[in-house]
């Protein structure tokens, strides 16, 4: 088989077939040579300057045939070079051989189609450039969309309103290639602005800014209500920036104003240092995005408290809040001194109540704390009023009773909850309670005051023992 394909053309290169053409094409010349020779060597010396001359031809012939094939093959040879360098290296190389025949136009049509790729390449790096580019611009605005997601659920969520505004800087900071993102805020009342948080490099530095009002910068973002940018096409005054350079440590920002009803309570910012830069309308508007949450988040915030204060009952036991316990205190203490009539007030706290909840759990502690708040409030009269005040503390506002009155009322309850939990077969199960009493203007002429002496009357009562009601110098003794 080896043998076949060394003796078959079909496996040869184009040269080594010229040089059979060429023998091939010089075996006739050299046969007719030959027979001239044998033939016509005798003849006179004129004939023989004739043999020679035909001799002459025919060996010119064949050196003209061999020389015009070997150039064809030598053309075709460059072309078949210059294909295989396309499709081996993509790195197409001039192919054409200047001859105006069929392996010129082969060669023109491969240079074209060389041309044409060299083109379509050009493009094609251009194209995946533009594609990383726009990859990477795909992948920030899916991170600002995460942000965004995130920081929507802790809104809704009804997450600490520091919580909320520190992941809008940590996401913030992501835009435009930012060293730091920042957070300047004002209270209702106040003018001045103090940094309220920061994130980034040089968080120390800028957490020790406050803004004047007056302040060239961020005062007109207040007063006018419209973005800042400084980049390599908006820039300030050399002594403003000098300013800002001192007091951020960056050469480039965008600070948004943040709304609250209608006044601007808060510039949320971001920067870089790098020298020339230039800051495009999508990082604007993507930050405006932003600071918008964080006003979602300031209105959120300033509701919750307005409903807070607008509670007075607490949602687990039905009793009366803290709030509207020291509200109702201080106004029964006005009362009681207009009137010379007493007030007193009373302070329950469960004993071994943490050791409880751990032993069985927040909802069997949660039911305890519901069956205590039923005993106390089927204990009082109507006019009193029974609050929770603490995780497991209740009180008693207690119009027209004196301290002994308080303390005889006290007393009872702490001997009904006592009872309640007597038969419990588990001695971790029977719970008691501590109390204290206070009386104005006996122990002060004020809710707080009122409030603090019955809570020191409690921790005593507890350091004594537990289960004991302590008010009067003189306290009953406990069973």
């Amino acid at each position: 088989m080896l043998k076949k394909q060394m003796m078959s053309l079909s496996s040869r290169g184009l040269r080594y077939k010229l040089k059979i053409a060429f023998a091939l094409m010089t075996i006739l010349p050299l046969l007719v040579s030959l027979y001239i020779i044998m033939n016509y060597s005798n003849v006179p010396g004129p004939a023989k300057i004739y043999v020679f001359i035909l001799m002459s031809i025919s060996v010119a012939i064949a050196v003209v045939g061999f020389m015009i094939i070997k150039e064809v093959s030598d053309r075709l040879i460059s072309v078949t070079a210059a294909a295989k360098s396309i499709a081996l290296n993509g790195s197409p190389e001039d192919s054409s051989v200047g001859h105006m025949d069929e392996v010129g136009d082969l060669s023109d049509a491969l240079s074209q189609m060389t041309q044409r790729i060299r083109s379509n390449m050009d493009e094609l790096k251009v194209y995946s450039e533009k594609t990383k580019e726009i990859n990477i611009e795909t992948q920030q605005r899916v991170m600002m969309l995460s942000g965004l997601l995130q920081i929507s659920s802790l809104i809704s969520l009804g997450a600490r309103l520091e919580d909320i505004i520190k992941v809008i800087s940590e996401k913030a900071k992501l835009l435009a290639t930012s060293d730091s993102a920042y957070l300047l805020f004002r209270e209702e009342n106040q003018e001045a602005f103090y940094m309220k948080t920061a994130d980034g490099m040089n968080v120390q530095q800028l957490m020790k800014i406050n803004i004047d009002p007056k302040d060239d910068l961020f005062g007109r973002v207040a007063r006018t209500n419209k973005p800042l940018v400084l980049d390599t096409e908006n820039s300030a005054p050399e002594m403003v920036l000098n300013n800002f350079f001192e007091k951020f440590g960056l050469k480039n920002t965008i600070a948004l104003p943040v709304y609250l009803m209608g006044r601007v309570m808060a510039i949320l910012g971001i920067g870089n240092t790098r020298e020339s830069f230039t800051y495009s309308k999508e990082d604007l508007e993507l930050l405006d995005i932003f600071a918008k949450q964080i006003s979602i988040a300031l209105e959120n915030n300033l509701l919750m408290h307005r409903v807070e204060t607008l509670e007075i009952k607490d949602a687990l036991t039905g009793a009366y809040n803290e709030g509207f316990i020291r509200n109702r205190l201080q106004e029964e203490i006005k009362r009681a001194i207009t009137y010379q009539r007493p007030c007193s007030f009373v302070v329950f706290n469960i004993d071994n109540f943490q050791k409880y909840r751990q032993e069985f759990g927040t909802l069997q502690a949660e039911a305890i704390l519901k069956r205590v708040s039923t005993i106390v409030r089927d204990s009082v009269s109507e006019i009193d009023r029974v609050g929770r005040t603490g995780g497991n503390e209740f009180a008693i506002v207690l119009p027209e009773k004196n301290k002994r009155k308080a303390q005889d009322l006290a007393e009872d309850i702490r001997k009904k909850i006592e009872y309640t939990f007597m038969e419990e077969r588990d001695p971790t199960k029977r719970l008691t309670i501590s109390g204290g009493v206070s009386e104005n203007p006996l122990d002060g002429i004020s809710a707080e005051e009122l409030i603090i002496k019955a809570r020191e009357l409690v921790d005593l009562a507890k350091k004594q023992g537990k289960n004991r009601i302590l008010g009067l110098k003189e306290p009953p003794t406990c069973l």
